[in-house]
Protein backbone atom coordinates (compact mmCIF):
# COMPACT_ATOMS: atom_id res chain seq x y z
CA UNK A 1 0.00 0.00 0.00
CA UNK A 2 0.71 3.61 -0.30
CA UNK A 3 -0.36 6.83 1.70
CA UNK A 4 -2.18 7.87 -1.77
CA UNK A 5 -4.02 4.92 -1.31
CA UNK A 6 -5.31 5.69 2.15
CA UNK A 7 -5.71 9.51 0.79
CA UNK A 8 -8.87 8.42 -1.08
CA UNK A 9 -10.19 5.89 1.28
CA UNK A 10 -9.92 7.49 4.57
CA UNK A 11 -8.47 11.10 3.86
CA UNK A 12 -9.73 13.01 6.92
CA UNK A 13 -7.48 10.03 9.07
CA UNK A 14 -4.60 11.49 10.65
CA UNK A 15 -1.43 10.32 8.87
CA UNK A 16 0.56 12.32 11.90
CA UNK A 17 0.52 14.60 14.79
CA UNK A 18 2.92 16.18 16.00
CA UNK A 19 3.60 15.49 20.22
CA UNK A 20 4.64 19.00 21.33
CA UNK A 21 2.52 21.20 19.12
CA UNK A 22 -0.45 19.07 18.92
CA UNK A 23 -0.43 19.74 14.64
CA UNK A 24 -2.41 17.08 12.86
CA UNK A 25 -1.56 16.25 9.47
CA UNK A 26 -4.51 13.93 7.46
CA UNK A 27 -4.01 11.33 5.14
CA UNK A 28 -5.79 13.84 2.49
CA UNK A 29 -3.30 17.11 3.77
CA UNK A 30 -0.14 14.59 3.01
CA UNK A 31 -1.37 13.79 -0.38
CA UNK A 32 -1.59 17.13 -1.04
CA UNK A 33 1.42 18.54 0.61
CA UNK A 34 3.36 15.35 -1.18
CA UNK A 35 2.38 15.98 -4.49
CA UNK A 36 2.54 20.12 -4.22
CA UNK A 37 6.51 18.69 -3.34
CA UNK A 38 6.78 16.37 -6.23
CA UNK A 39 5.46 19.29 -8.26
CA UNK A 40 8.14 21.66 -7.12
CA UNK A 41 11.19 18.97 -7.94
CA UNK A 42 9.73 18.39 -11.12
CA UNK A 43 9.55 22.34 -11.84
CA UNK A 44 13.40 22.83 -10.95
CA UNK A 45 14.52 20.03 -12.70
CA UNK A 46 14.90 16.83 -10.81
CA UNK A 47 14.33 13.61 -12.55
CA UNK A 48 13.88 10.40 -11.73
CA UNK A 49 17.55 9.11 -9.72
CA UNK A 50 18.26 12.63 -8.57
CA UNK A 51 18.87 13.57 -5.27
CA UNK A 52 17.54 16.15 -2.97
CA UNK A 53 19.12 16.70 1.23
CA UNK A 54 17.17 17.43 4.48
CA UNK A 55 18.58 19.38 7.56
CA UNK A 56 16.62 19.94 9.61
CA UNK A 57 14.83 19.13 13.02
CA UNK A 58 11.56 17.37 13.51
CA UNK A 59 8.75 19.24 12.14
CA UNK A 60 5.95 18.80 10.69
CA UNK A 61 7.28 19.39 7.27
CA UNK A 62 9.58 16.52 7.36
CA UNK A 63 7.34 13.54 6.23
CA UNK A 64 5.60 15.30 3.19
CA UNK A 65 9.00 16.27 2.12
CA UNK A 66 10.10 12.62 2.25
CA UNK A 67 6.82 11.40 0.54
CA UNK A 68 7.14 14.07 -1.92
CA UNK A 69 10.68 13.10 -3.36
CA UNK A 70 9.52 9.13 -2.48
CA UNK A 71 6.83 9.66 -5.44
CA UNK A 72 9.20 11.29 -7.75
CA UNK A 73 11.42 8.73 -8.20
CA UNK A 74 14.17 10.81 -6.27
CA UNK A 75 16.82 9.49 -3.51
CA UNK A 76 16.40 11.78 -0.93
CA UNK A 77 19.08 12.12 2.19
CA UNK A 78 18.37 13.02 5.48
CA UNK A 79 20.94 14.68 7.52
CA UNK A 80 21.80 15.18 11.31
CA UNK A 81 20.69 18.27 12.65
CA UNK A 82 23.79 17.76 15.24
CA UNK A 83 26.53 17.93 12.57
CA UNK A 84 28.65 20.65 11.58
CA UNK A 85 28.38 22.86 8.61
CA UNK A 86 31.66 21.12 6.98
CA UNK A 87 30.01 17.85 7.84
CA UNK A 88 26.77 18.51 6.09
CA UNK A 89 28.41 20.45 2.98
CA UNK A 90 30.76 16.46 2.44
CA UNK A 91 27.39 15.00 2.53
CA UNK A 92 25.41 16.85 0.33
CA UNK A 93 27.75 16.62 -2.53
CA UNK A 94 29.10 13.35 -2.04
CA UNK A 95 25.01 12.28 -2.19
CA UNK A 96 24.67 14.34 -5.24
CA UNK A 97 21.70 15.92 -4.07
CA UNK A 98 20.41 19.08 -6.45
CA UNK A 99 17.96 20.45 -3.98
CA UNK A 100 19.18 21.38 -0.30
CA UNK A 101 16.33 21.79 2.27
CA UNK A 102 16.64 23.45 5.63
CA UNK A 103 14.77 25.85 8.38
CA UNK A 104 15.60 28.68 10.07
CA UNK A 105 15.59 26.90 13.29
CA UNK A 106 19.13 25.40 12.27
CA UNK A 107 20.52 28.96 13.12
CA UNK A 108 24.15 29.40 12.10
CA UNK A 109 25.06 25.97 10.55
CA UNK A 110 22.14 26.74 7.74
CA UNK A 111 23.88 30.44 7.06
CA UNK A 112 27.03 29.33 6.83
CA UNK A 113 26.03 26.66 4.19
CA UNK A 114 24.24 29.81 2.25
CA UNK A 115 27.53 30.21 0.41
CA UNK A 116 28.66 26.57 0.03
CA UNK A 117 27.49 23.86 -1.96
CA UNK A 118 27.63 26.15 -5.15
CA UNK A 119 24.59 24.44 -7.90
CA UNK A 120 22.36 23.10 -5.23
CA UNK A 121 19.24 25.07 -5.26
CA UNK A 122 18.50 25.74 -1.50
CA UNK A 123 15.36 26.34 0.52
CA UNK A 124 14.23 27.43 3.90
CA UNK A 125 11.43 26.83 6.55
CA UNK A 126 10.06 28.71 8.73
CA UNK A 127 11.86 32.35 7.75
CA UNK A 128 14.48 32.70 5.26
CA UNK A 129 18.31 33.98 5.33
CA UNK A 130 20.52 35.15 2.14
CA UNK A 131 20.93 32.62 -0.29
CA UNK A 132 17.69 31.29 0.24
CA UNK A 133 14.44 30.91 -0.84
CA UNK A 134 11.27 30.23 0.98
CA UNK A 135 10.02 26.80 0.71
CA UNK A 136 6.48 27.69 1.90
CA UNK A 137 6.15 30.29 -0.95
CA UNK A 138 8.08 27.96 -3.33
CA UNK A 139 5.07 25.73 -2.87
CA UNK A 140 1.92 27.49 -2.65
CA UNK A 141 1.01 27.93 -6.16
CA UNK A 142 2.17 23.98 -7.06
CA UNK A 143 -0.74 21.88 -8.63
CA UNK A 144 -2.00 19.19 -5.70
CA UNK A 145 -2.40 16.47 -8.15
CA UNK A 146 0.35 13.94 -8.80
CA UNK A 147 2.86 14.36 -11.01
CA UNK A 148 2.76 12.54 -14.66
CA UNK A 149 5.34 10.01 -14.04
CA UNK A 150 5.37 8.98 -10.77
CA UNK A 151 7.69 5.96 -9.70
CA UNK A 152 9.29 4.66 -6.34
CA UNK A 153 12.42 6.67 -5.15
CA UNK A 154 14.46 5.67 -2.00
CA UNK A 155 16.25 7.10 1.17
CA UNK A 156 19.74 7.59 0.64
CA UNK A 157 21.23 7.65 3.98
CA UNK A 158 24.43 8.06 5.70
CA UNK A 159 26.06 5.91 8.51
CA UNK A 160 26.44 8.29 11.70
CA UNK A 161 30.35 8.66 11.00
CA UNK A 162 31.22 6.95 14.57
CA UNK A 163 34.33 5.73 13.59
CA UNK A 164 35.08 8.24 10.40
CA UNK A 165 33.35 9.71 7.50
CA UNK A 166 29.66 9.27 7.28
CA UNK A 167 29.04 6.80 4.57
CA UNK A 168 26.33 6.81 2.22
CA UNK A 169 23.78 3.58 1.57
CA UNK A 170 22.29 3.54 -2.13
CA UNK A 171 19.77 1.09 -3.05
CA UNK A 172 18.74 0.53 -6.68
CA UNK A 173 15.81 1.84 -7.25
CA UNK A 174 12.62 -0.69 -8.35
CA UNK A 175 11.41 1.45 -11.28
CA UNK A 176 7.77 -0.30 -10.03
CA UNK A 177 4.45 1.06 -8.46
CA UNK A 178 4.22 3.17 -6.02
CA UNK A 179 2.24 0.75 -3.79
CA UNK A 180 4.45 -2.09 -4.47
CA UNK A 181 5.44 -3.76 -1.16
CA UNK A 182 9.27 -3.86 0.30
CA UNK A 183 10.77 -6.16 2.61
CA UNK A 184 10.86 -4.10 5.77
CA UNK A 185 6.50 -3.60 5.39
CA UNK A 186 6.72 -7.68 5.11
CA UNK A 187 8.81 -7.38 8.65
CA UNK A 188 6.67 -5.12 10.18
CA UNK A 189 4.07 -7.19 9.27
CA UNK A 190 4.81 -10.78 10.55
CA UNK A 191 7.23 -9.59 13.82
CA UNK A 192 5.51 -6.30 14.93
CA UNK A 193 1.42 -7.01 13.46
CA UNK A 194 1.53 -3.14 12.04
CA UNK A 195 -1.67 -2.89 10.17
CA UNK A 196 -4.35 0.05 9.90
CA UNK A 197 -4.74 0.42 13.28
CA UNK A 198 -1.14 1.01 14.29
CA UNK A 199 -0.60 3.94 16.34
CA UNK A 200 3.00 4.73 16.31
CA UNK A 201 5.02 6.94 18.87
CA UNK A 202 8.02 8.19 17.45
CA UNK A 203 10.53 9.78 20.15
CA UNK A 204 13.64 9.89 17.72
CA UNK A 205 15.21 12.51 15.38
CA UNK A 206 14.10 11.30 11.84
CA UNK A 207 17.19 11.98 9.90
CA UNK A 208 18.05 8.38 11.69
CA UNK A 209 17.30 5.16 9.43
CA UNK A 210 15.18 3.21 11.76
CA UNK A 211 12.66 6.48 13.08
CA UNK A 212 12.43 7.11 9.18
CA UNK A 213 11.73 3.81 7.23
CA UNK A 214 8.93 2.54 10.22
CA UNK A 215 7.07 5.97 10.16
CA UNK A 216 7.27 5.86 6.40
CA UNK A 217 6.14 1.68 6.88
CA UNK A 218 3.07 3.13 9.20
CA UNK A 219 2.02 5.23 6.50
CA UNK A 220 1.89 2.75 4.07
CA UNK A 221 -0.31 0.67 6.39
CA UNK A 222 -2.91 3.33 7.23
CA UNK A 223 -1.76 3.84 10.59
CA UNK A 224 -0.98 7.17 13.12
CA UNK A 225 2.12 8.53 13.90
CA UNK A 226 3.03 10.42 16.93
CA UNK A 227 6.21 11.70 16.54
CA UNK A 228 8.08 14.13 19.21
CA UNK A 229 10.02 16.50 18.53
CA UNK A 230 12.49 16.14 20.92
CA UNK A 231 12.61 13.17 23.19
CA UNK A 232 11.67 13.55 27.09
CA UNK A 233 11.88 10.54 29.16
CA UNK A 234 8.61 11.76 31.08
CA UNK A 235 6.89 13.24 27.81
CA UNK A 236 7.06 10.10 26.16
CA UNK A 237 5.32 8.67 28.71
CA UNK A 238 2.27 10.88 28.70
CA UNK A 239 2.29 10.38 24.81
CA UNK A 240 1.67 6.55 25.23
CA UNK A 241 -1.15 7.70 27.57
CA UNK A 242 -2.34 10.42 25.72
CA UNK A 243 -2.31 8.77 22.15
CA UNK A 244 -3.03 4.87 23.43
CA UNK A 245 0.15 4.75 21.42
CA UNK A 246 -0.17 0.54 20.68
CA UNK A 247 3.61 0.36 18.94
CA UNK A 248 6.76 2.48 19.44
CA UNK A 249 10.74 2.58 18.89
CA UNK A 250 13.08 3.12 21.34
CA UNK A 251 17.54 3.01 21.85
CA UNK A 252 18.48 1.83 25.11
CA UNK A 253 19.22 5.26 26.67
CA UNK A 254 15.66 6.11 26.25
CA UNK A 255 14.89 3.13 28.63
CA UNK A 256 17.87 4.14 30.93
CA UNK A 257 16.55 7.71 31.00
CA UNK A 258 12.78 6.30 31.59
CA UNK A 259 14.22 3.82 34.37
CA UNK A 260 16.17 6.97 35.61
CA UNK A 261 12.76 8.98 36.59
CA UNK A 262 11.03 9.14 40.01
CA UNK A 263 9.06 5.97 40.95
CA UNK A 264 6.01 8.15 41.18
CA UNK A 265 6.49 9.55 37.70
CA UNK A 266 6.64 6.26 36.24
CA UNK A 267 3.75 4.74 37.83
CA UNK A 268 2.24 8.14 37.00
CA UNK A 269 1.31 6.88 33.09
CA UNK A 270 -0.81 4.17 31.96
CA UNK A 271 1.00 2.65 29.23
CA UNK A 272 -0.86 -0.74 28.83
CA UNK A 273 -2.10 0.32 25.10
CA UNK A 274 1.77 -0.50 24.35
CA UNK A 275 1.40 -3.74 22.39
CA UNK A 276 5.00 -3.67 20.76
CA UNK A 277 8.13 -1.62 21.64
CA UNK A 278 10.94 -2.05 19.82
CA UNK A 279 14.22 -1.41 19.85
CA UNK A 280 17.38 -1.25 17.97
CA UNK A 281 20.49 1.15 17.39
CA UNK A 282 22.69 0.37 19.87
CA UNK A 283 23.32 -2.14 22.68
CA UNK A 284 21.05 -2.83 25.48
CA UNK A 285 22.60 -3.41 29.11
CA UNK A 286 20.85 -7.00 30.21
CA UNK A 287 19.10 -5.40 33.58
CA UNK A 288 18.18 -2.46 31.89
CA UNK A 289 16.15 -4.54 29.53
CA UNK A 290 15.08 -6.94 32.41
CA UNK A 291 13.44 -3.86 34.43
CA UNK A 292 11.73 -2.83 31.18
CA UNK A 293 10.15 -6.02 31.15
CA UNK A 294 9.35 -6.16 33.97
CA UNK A 295 7.62 -2.69 34.05
CA UNK A 296 6.13 -2.92 30.61
CA UNK A 297 5.29 -6.62 30.15
CA UNK A 298 6.60 -9.22 27.53
CA UNK A 299 6.05 -6.29 24.69
CA UNK A 300 9.91 -4.97 24.60
CA UNK A 301 11.17 -6.88 20.89
CA UNK A 302 14.73 -6.17 19.85
CA UNK A 303 15.91 -6.11 16.03
CA UNK A 304 19.96 -5.99 14.68
CA UNK A 305 20.39 -4.77 11.26
CA UNK A 306 22.04 -1.73 9.87
CA UNK A 307 21.07 1.11 7.30
CA UNK A 308 23.08 -0.84 4.93
CA UNK A 309 19.72 -3.44 5.10
CA UNK A 310 22.42 -6.66 4.28
CA UNK A 311 20.78 -8.67 7.15
CA UNK A 312 18.12 -8.24 9.82
CA UNK A 313 17.98 -10.46 13.47
CA UNK A 314 15.37 -10.21 15.65
CA UNK A 315 14.20 -11.47 19.01
CA UNK A 316 10.57 -10.98 21.25
CA UNK A 317 10.22 -10.96 25.05
CA UNK A 318 9.86 -14.45 25.58
CA UNK A 319 13.07 -15.60 23.62
CA UNK A 320 14.94 -13.05 24.89
CA UNK A 321 14.27 -14.23 28.58
CA UNK A 322 15.65 -17.78 27.53
CA UNK A 323 18.09 -16.27 26.06
CA UNK A 324 19.28 -12.96 27.53
CA UNK A 325 21.68 -10.98 26.01
CA UNK A 326 20.69 -11.61 22.53
CA UNK A 327 19.70 -10.19 19.26
CA UNK A 328 17.99 -12.77 17.79
CA UNK A 329 18.36 -15.06 15.35
CA UNK A 330 18.54 -13.88 11.40
CA UNK A 331 15.28 -13.99 9.44
CA UNK A 332 16.99 -11.95 6.86
CA UNK A 333 20.47 -13.22 5.53
CA UNK A 334 22.91 -15.96 7.31
CA UNK A 335 25.15 -15.18 9.81
CA UNK A 336 28.49 -16.35 9.98
CA UNK A 337 30.94 -15.48 12.71
CA UNK A 338 34.40 -15.33 11.03
CA UNK A 339 37.77 -14.97 13.07
CA UNK A 340 40.50 -12.73 12.78
CA UNK A 341 42.37 -15.36 9.91
CA UNK A 342 39.15 -15.95 8.06
CA UNK A 343 38.15 -18.88 9.34
CA UNK A 344 34.18 -19.62 10.33
CA UNK A 345 34.02 -19.53 14.26
CA UNK A 346 33.02 -22.06 16.20
CA UNK A 347 29.36 -22.17 18.23
CA UNK A 348 30.44 -19.82 21.54
CA UNK A 349 33.14 -17.90 19.69
CA UNK A 350 33.10 -14.63 19.24
CA UNK A 351 34.39 -13.06 15.81
CA UNK A 352 33.27 -10.46 12.79
CA UNK A 353 29.58 -10.86 12.51
CA UNK A 354 28.79 -11.57 8.42
CA UNK A 355 25.46 -11.90 6.72
CA UNK A 356 25.12 -14.44 3.61
CA UNK A 357 22.70 -14.10 0.88
CA UNK A 358 21.17 -10.46 2.17
CA UNK A 359 20.64 -7.83 -0.17
CA UNK A 360 23.54 -6.33 -2.27
CA UNK A 361 24.25 -2.75 -1.25
CA UNK A 362 26.83 -0.32 -1.83
CA UNK A 363 28.55 2.64 -0.45
CA UNK A 364 28.41 5.65 -2.27
CA UNK A 365 31.60 7.23 -4.26
CA UNK A 366 33.27 4.38 -1.85
CA UNK A 367 34.21 1.04 -3.80
CA UNK A 368 37.20 0.38 -1.35
CA UNK A 369 34.81 0.63 1.86
CA UNK A 370 32.49 -1.33 0.37
CA UNK A 371 34.96 -3.44 -0.77
CA UNK A 372 36.43 -3.93 3.08
CA UNK A 373 33.29 -4.97 4.17
CA UNK A 374 32.97 -7.86 2.40
CA UNK A 375 35.26 -11.35 2.69
CA UNK A 376 36.46 -13.62 -0.07
CA UNK A 377 33.16 -15.31 -0.02
CA UNK A 378 31.09 -12.31 -0.57
CA UNK A 379 29.67 -12.30 2.50
CA UNK A 380 28.73 -8.41 3.95
CA UNK A 381 29.48 -7.00 7.63
CA UNK A 382 28.41 -3.92 9.73
CA UNK A 383 31.95 -4.43 11.34
CA UNK A 384 29.99 -5.63 14.90
CA UNK A 385 31.50 -8.71 16.86
CA UNK A 386 29.61 -11.30 18.59
CA UNK A 387 29.00 -15.00 18.86
CA UNK A 388 25.95 -17.20 17.88
CA UNK A 389 25.19 -19.96 20.84
CA UNK A 390 23.95 -23.77 19.70
CA UNK A 391 20.63 -22.56 19.28
CA UNK A 392 21.34 -20.09 16.17
CA UNK A 393 20.99 -16.58 18.97
CA UNK A 394 23.30 -14.17 18.20
CA UNK A 395 25.43 -12.26 20.55
CA UNK A 396 26.64 -8.76 20.18
CA UNK A 397 30.31 -8.48 21.57
CA UNK A 398 30.94 -4.61 20.29
CA UNK A 399 32.14 -2.71 17.50
CA UNK A 400 35.13 -4.29 16.07
CA UNK A 401 36.89 -0.80 15.95
CA UNK A 402 36.57 0.14 19.54
CA UNK A 403 38.11 -2.93 20.98
CA UNK A 404 41.03 -2.28 23.13
CA UNK A 405 44.14 -3.95 23.10
CA UNK A 406 46.04 -3.99 26.66
CA UNK A 407 49.30 -5.83 27.41
CA UNK A 408 48.58 -8.21 24.77
CA UNK A 409 44.97 -8.61 25.83
CA UNK A 410 41.56 -7.98 23.60
CA UNK A 411 39.30 -5.84 26.06
CA UNK A 412 35.36 -5.23 24.73
CA UNK A 413 34.61 -2.25 26.50
CA UNK A 414 30.97 -2.63 26.20
CA UNK A 415 31.23 -5.35 28.51
CA UNK A 416 32.16 -2.38 31.48
CA UNK A 417 29.92 -0.21 29.78
CA UNK A 418 26.72 -2.28 30.55
CA UNK A 419 28.22 -2.89 34.20
CA UNK A 420 28.71 1.00 34.64
CA UNK A 421 25.10 1.68 33.48
CA UNK A 422 23.28 0.08 36.36
CA UNK A 423 24.94 2.62 39.16
CA UNK A 424 22.13 4.99 40.75
CA UNK A 425 24.54 7.34 39.97
CA UNK A 426 25.10 6.96 36.23
CA UNK A 427 23.33 9.28 33.45
CA UNK A 428 25.71 7.96 30.71
CA UNK A 429 29.36 6.12 30.19
CA UNK A 430 31.85 5.08 27.51
CA UNK A 431 34.66 2.81 28.21
CA UNK A 432 37.83 3.63 25.96
CA UNK A 433 41.21 2.73 25.51
CA UNK A 434 44.03 5.47 26.45
CA UNK A 435 47.44 5.64 25.72
CA UNK A 436 49.50 3.62 28.19
CA UNK A 437 53.07 3.58 28.16
CA UNK A 438 53.88 -0.41 29.26
CA UNK A 439 50.43 -1.90 28.08
CA UNK A 440 49.57 0.28 25.01
CA UNK A 441 46.46 1.09 25.95
CA UNK A 442 44.62 0.80 29.36
CA UNK A 443 40.55 1.11 30.81
CA UNK A 444 39.58 4.67 31.30
CA UNK A 445 35.73 5.36 31.88
CA UNK A 446 34.03 8.77 30.88
CA UNK A 447 31.25 9.42 32.93
CA UNK A 448 28.28 12.05 32.70
CA UNK A 449 26.41 11.67 36.33
CA UNK A 450 23.14 11.92 37.01
CA UNK A 451 23.83 15.17 38.98
CA UNK A 452 27.17 17.36 38.50
CA UNK A 453 27.80 17.70 42.49
CA UNK A 454 28.79 13.98 42.28
CA UNK A 455 31.89 14.11 39.53
CA UNK A 456 34.33 13.19 42.53
CA UNK A 457 37.36 11.09 42.81
CA UNK A 458 35.52 9.41 45.95
CA UNK A 459 32.66 8.55 43.19
CA UNK A 460 35.51 7.43 40.66
CA UNK A 461 36.85 5.21 42.84
CA UNK A 462 33.55 3.79 44.22
CA UNK A 463 32.69 3.07 40.91
CA UNK A 464 36.55 1.18 39.75
CA UNK A 465 34.94 -1.00 43.05
CA UNK A 466 31.34 -1.35 41.24
CA UNK A 467 32.64 -2.35 37.71
CA UNK A 468 35.38 -4.96 39.90
CA UNK A 469 32.26 -6.40 41.90
CA UNK A 470 30.75 -8.04 38.62
CA UNK A 471 34.07 -7.72 36.48
CA UNK A 472 37.17 -9.72 35.73
CA UNK A 473 39.63 -5.93 36.75
CA UNK A 474 42.05 -6.43 33.62
CA UNK A 475 38.08 -5.69 31.91
CA UNK A 476 37.66 -2.46 34.77
CA UNK A 477 38.94 0.92 34.24
CA UNK A 478 41.79 2.10 36.13
CA UNK A 479 40.64 5.61 35.72
CA UNK A 480 37.59 7.35 35.76
CA UNK A 481 36.57 11.21 34.21
CA UNK A 482 33.62 12.81 34.57
CA UNK A 483 31.99 15.21 31.64
CA UNK A 484 28.71 16.86 31.97
CA UNK A 485 27.45 15.08 28.54
CA UNK A 486 28.64 12.76 26.42
CA UNK A 487 28.64 13.34 23.09
CA UNK A 488 26.08 11.21 22.11
CA UNK A 489 23.92 10.94 18.98
CA UNK A 490 19.77 10.99 19.84
CA UNK A 491 19.75 8.22 17.67
CA UNK A 492 21.79 5.91 20.44
CA UNK A 493 25.50 6.12 19.19
CA UNK A 494 28.20 7.15 21.02
CA UNK A 495 30.97 9.15 19.21
CA UNK A 496 33.35 7.21 20.87
CA UNK A 497 35.86 8.54 18.27
CA UNK A 498 35.14 12.17 19.37
CA UNK A 499 36.16 11.15 23.08
CA UNK A 500 39.15 9.30 21.96
CA UNK A 501 40.35 11.80 20.47
CA UNK A 502 41.27 13.65 23.26
CA UNK A 503 43.00 11.18 25.42
CA UNK A 504 44.79 10.10 22.12
CA UNK A 505 45.87 13.66 20.27
CA UNK A 506 48.16 13.00 17.22
CA UNK A 507 49.37 9.90 18.47
CA UNK A 508 48.29 7.10 16.84
CA UNK A 509 44.63 5.68 17.71
CA UNK A 510 43.10 3.09 15.65
CA UNK A 511 39.82 4.27 15.46
CA UNK A 512 39.62 6.76 12.15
Amino acid sequence: MHPSVHAKTQPSKPAFIMAGSGETVTYGELEARSNQGAQLFRKHGLKVGDGIAIFMENNVHYLPLCWAAQRSGLYYTCISSRLTAGEIEYIVKDCGAKVFITTKSMGTVAEELSTRMPGVKKFMLGGTSAGYESLEEALKPMPTTPIADETPGADMLYSSGTTGRPKGVKRTLTGGPLAQANPLMMLAKMLYQFDENTKYLSPAPLYHAAPLRYNMTVHNFGGTCVVMEHFDPEDALRQIEKHKTTHSQWVPTMFVRMLKLPEAARKKYDVSSMKMAIHAAAPCPIPVKKQMIEWWGPVISEYYAGTEGNGFCAINAQEWLAHPGSVGKALLGELHIVGDDGKECPVGESGTVYFANGPEFQYHNDPKKTAEARNDKGWSTLGDVGYVDKDGYLYLTDRKAFMIISGGVNIYPQEAENVLINHPKVADVAVIGVPNEDFGEEVKAVIQPIHWSDATPALGEELIAYCREHLSAIKCPRTVDFERELPRHPTGKLYKRLIRDRYWGNRDSKIV
